[in-house]
């Protein structure tokens, strides 16, 4: 997967990629959109240390990446093995999923120095289902260290509400995703540790409360995640920010040979 990922960086050109991914105010709506019509895509994303104020790269390509995403378990025959390889299929299957699908991917690379934070949030806040049903699979692909910005959990969150929600406006006027709800709030001390192995698999529910810091060490912290929902006996939300396409639906593991 590594070596697919560097290949798939190679090709890209980060000043256009950029482009229609600026982090200026003005120009939210359309780094909302390359956001949005990204599920049936493979697109880039940048730390926000990557480009000075007038767009201009600061660091390598390699380095000034953030994640690439949404939908390398289906275009990206590495990923696609590992997404839907028998080990994961029986692994959903004992957590009594019947028709598990995936919804996205991303690899994220939490470069050494310049790996931002992740914010405390839920799965499910970006990816909601009704009942809840959002699961995530992640998988270190390097050693995961308290340094290099390994996952932290607030025990027992799972078992409480979900917090808030991203949505897509309805409006034609503002932004293009809103957020609503009630925000996250927990002490750090109630927050978790899990250090992991390279190669080992962190199984995350959806509505569990996690976060990780910057990685302020000189390794890097690459992991592959992605997320299935339950399609039978809930909804998907019309309202969350990814969305099938006419062309792409999200792939069942019940329908691939």
């Amino acid at each position: 997967m590594k070596k697919e990922c560097e290949n798939l960086v190679e090709e890209m050109n980060p000043v256009e990629h950029y482009s229609s991914f600026h982090i200026e105010d003005h120009e939210h709506k359309e780094r909302d959109e390359y956001f949005l019509n990204s599920s049936d895509k493979v697109r880039f994303f940048f730390e926000d240390c990557a480009f000075n104020s007038k767009g201009e790269p600061v660091m390598s390509k390699h380095r000034s990446l953030n994640r690439i995403g949404h939908a390398l378990h289906w275009l990206c025959p590495a990923f696609r093995k590992v997404t839907f390889s028998q080990k994961v299929k029986d692994l959903i299957s004992s957590l009594e999923y019947e028709d598990p699908v995936v919804v996205q991917s991303l690899y994220i690379f939490k470069n050494p120095e310049v790996g931002g934070l992740v914010k405390a949030h839920q799965d499910s806040t970006f990816l909601n289902t009704d009942p809840p049903s959002v699961l995530g699979l992640w998988f270190a692909l390097e050693e995961v260290t308290l340094d290099n910005g390994c996952l932290k959990f607030v025990p027992g969150s799972h078992k409480g509400p979900l917090y808030e929600c991203l949505k897509r406006n309805p409006e034609k006027e503002g932004p293009s995703l809103i957020m609503e709800g009630q925000k996250i709030e927990f002490e750090e001390s109630q927050y978790v540790p899990c250090p992991a192995p390279k190669g080992s698999c962190v199984v995350i529910h959806g509505l569990v409360v996690h976060k990780s810091e910057k990685n302020v060490s000189s390794k890097p912290r690459p992991a592959y995640t992605f997320h299935v929902v339950e399609r039978k006996g809930t909804i998907y939300s019309p309202e969350n920010w990814l969305q099938p396409t006419p062309e792409y639906s999200f792939p069942s593991f019940n329908n691939l040979v």
